[in-house]
């Protein structure tokens, strides 16, 4: 791919944790973007069977919202690409 301008662009991603008993939901809101910011969820909860480690929890929930996040911006590049182009875009990388 080429680029159209020079420099450097700055993308912020900044991910929020909530926990409540046994569940941790996270959101991790990617700003910076042209077109505005994308905001991926994610989800954890702890088997009553199993021992509550909160540090899981958060380390689920959160990658669980950064993928989502990351589906989402191939989502929309996808959706770019086949608007730039007019074809549809047959398959893209992660």
């Amino acid at each position: 791919m080429t680029g159209t301008g020079e420099g450097t662009k700055t993308w912020t991603a900044e991910v929020r944790i909530v926990e409540s008993g046994s569940e941790v939901r996270a959101e991790a809101r990617l700003s910076g973007k042209e077109g505005g910011q994308i905001v991926g969820e994610g989800t954890a909860r702890c088997n009553p069977a199993d021992e509550n480690v909160p540090a899981i929890g958060d380390e689920l929930s959160v990658a669980r919202a950064l993928s989502d996040l990351s589906h989402q911006l191939l989502n929309r590049a996808a959706h770019d690409i086949e608007v730039h182009t007019s074809r549809p875009v047959e398959r893209l990388h992660a």
